[in-house]
């Protein structure tokens, strides 16, 4: 057994019980695919995965996400209505300690000076109540934070040819997962999805990506480590034009986010898809950790001015109790944010509901 090998083997093994997110829950899915070669095969779609499984329709959702965003919830909302209860009025303290929540959550100091500059004209133009507190001042910051996050962003899309997405960020952000699940989803509505392996840096990347190859019944197009990625690229658009795929998801390489070459590579693989499909690519999804607070913003800064970012995947949210930085995001870089990941399971990868963001984070608040 040679060393490559015996790697390789050991690395499907662990990424099989969880990949780089704990998919402990997503050995439930079903379907084909896998490792490719032949450009001209095509899978049905029909074969793909059946109907998800677990809580469905709009309140089964929102509740979905009212659990997992509890440790947010905790470390702002929480936080802001135990203010309440110790300053009813709100004066200068109240607004300093509330800028201090505000941080805490990784909100960020400039959505944190708009918020706190539209609670303030709402403050004053509501007038106080009788006892001298304020009427609604939990609605008029959830109303505040509305308007920082915006209307909801989908993902764009070709209505009469191939979608191309590109998936960037660095390593350990849950690139691969996002690549992967985006798959699952794609073709469990009857899509015709092509997975590009373009992080030929890392085999372990690569096995991943096969891997959710054969979970979601998607086709892999891959080279093999240390390959070049725009021309995995290109075979990836090769074989979408020849199979009449509906979407090529690219898993790009992840390495730190300073190193000059990454983004020139980057940049590389964004010249051949926008060569050889017209209008592609039609996402480019920066994949950001949560977990990871600031950090995010300069990471999303660097991503932005390489590659000409579309939106932004922002995984782990189910794990921090600082997921105000949905609002940093959105307020410091203007980038929508499209996609939540709010846990393990496959299901727990979600377009981003603005609305239902703020009331799951805002249930059961007094007013």
């Amino acid at each position: 057994m040679s060393a490559a090998g015996g790697v390789g083997r050991l690395v499907k093994r662990l990424f099989t019980r969880g990949d780089d997110e704990g998919e402990r829950q997503s050995q439930a899915a079903d379907g084909r695919g896998g490792r490719d070669s032949d450009i001209g095969s095509s899978p049905d779609p029909g074969s793909g995965p059946g109907p998800a499984e677990g809580a469905t329709g709009p309140r089964g959702a929102l509740a979905r996400l009212t659990d997992r965003l509890a440790r947010t919830r905790d470390g702002l909302v929480g936080k802001v209505e135990a203010l309440l209860g110790r300053k009813p009025v709100p004066d200068e303290e109240f607004f300093g300690e509330l800028e201090a929540i505000l941080l805490q959550a990784d909100v960020g100091v400039k959505a944190a000076a708009r918020l706190l500059g539209g609670l303030r004209s709402r403050v004053a133009a509501a007038g106080p109540k009788e006892g001298g507190g304020v009427p609604d001042l939990m609605a008029h910051l959830k109303e505040e934070i509305l308007e920082v996050l915006g209307p909801q962003a989908p993902l764009s899309r070709d209505p009469s040819g191939t979608t191309v997405i590109m998936v960037v960020g660095v390593n350990g952000t849950g690139k691969t997962t996002t690549a992967g699940k985006l798959g699952y989803r794609f073709r469990r509505d009857g899509s015709r999805v092509i997975l590009g392996a373009t992080d030929t840096f890392r085999a372990a990347a690569i096995e991943q990506l096969e891997i959710w190859g054969e979970r979601a019944g998607a086709d892999v197009i891959r080279h093999e480590e240390g390959g070049d990625p725009g021309a995995v690229a290109y075979d990836a658009c090769q074989a979408a034009s020849a199979r009449k795929a509906d979407y090529v998801i690219l898993d790009t390489a992840g390495r730190l986010h300073t190193r000059v070459n990454l983004m020139e590579e980057l940049r590389k693989v964004r010249r051949v898809v926008e060569r050889e499909i017209p209008g592609a690519p039609h996402e480019v999804l920066l994949v950001l950790d949560a977990t990871s607070g600031q950090n995010a913003i300069a990471q999303a800064r660097t991503f932005k001015d390489a590659v000409e970012v579309t939106g932004i995947a922002l995984t782990k949210l189910d794990g921090t109790a600082r997921g105000g930085v949905v609002l940093a995001i959105r307020e410091e870089l203007g980038i929508p944010v499209k996609l939540v990941g709010i846990g393990e399971g496959l299901e727990d990868l979600r377009e981003f509901d603005p609305a239902q963001f703020a009331d799951a984070l805002f249930v059961g608040a007094e007013a």
